[in-house]
């Protein structure tokens, strides 16, 4: 039975059709996050919905020289 539940919800997060996958966060400068994101950060995107979600800072990072 357990083993059911874990294949449905596989399939579930898998067949979604927000979810935009971590690739598409990556590359826009998020992080792939479960739960919720942290201090200083905002929900940009699903990386799966409704579980893991792709977080963005809310300021640019900056870099030194």
């Amino acid at each position: 039975m357990g083993i059911l539940v874990l294949v449905f919800i596989f399939i579930s997060l898998t067949q979604h059709g927000d979810a935009h996958g971590p690739d598409s966060c990556n590359q826009g400068g998020g992080l792939c996050r479960v739960g919720s994101c942290v201090s200083g950060e905002y929900l940009a995107q699903f990386c799966f919905e409704p579980i893991i979600l792709c977080c963005k800072n809310l300021s640019p990072a900056t870099t030194e020289s």
